[in-house]
């Protein structure tokens, strides 16, 4: 997490004040853009999560959590309809079949981070403005 320890420099010495600002941030918008994605899902908005993708890849991006990043750009490209992999376009119920397996991906990479930043936070002591799990 080379992004992580850039903002860690923008710390203030022994305070993590600005860092888990930013984490907690984006724990409530991670957890958001999920209930909205499964939303959509359930509706076969393609249009909606496409703009979630995109909104979580830059949000996941901005700490640098890349595997929900990585993951959030295939879902936010099947929600334009298109594979970026096989270059080529896909129907609707294609690129619903491509999201679901992705989604639980990235719902599974989201948790793997989280863990780890409430752990790294929990050594150091532990961050109040923090979300609790």
């Amino acid at each position: 997490m080379d992004v992580f320890e850039q903002i860690l420099d923008l710390d203030e010495e022994g305070e993590h004040d600005f860092s888990s600002g930013m984490v907690s941030a984006y724990f409530a918008q991670a957890s958001s853009a999920f209930e909205e994605m499964d939303s959509a899902y359930t509706s076969s908005n393609l249009t909606k999560l496409k703009e979630l993708g995109h909104f979580l890849k830059g949000s996941s991006a901005a700490l640098g959590i890349y595997k929900v990043q990585a993951g959030c750009e295939h879902i936010q490209h099947f929600g334009d309809r298109r594979d970026e992999t096989a270059n080529r376009d896909l129907t609707p119920e294609e690129a619903l079949d491509r999201i679901k397996p992705m989604l639980a991906s990235v719902k599974s990479e989201y948790a793997i981070a989280e863990r780890w930043l409430r752990d790294w936070y929990e050594d150091k002591g532990g961050i109040p403005d923090l979300p609790e799990d």
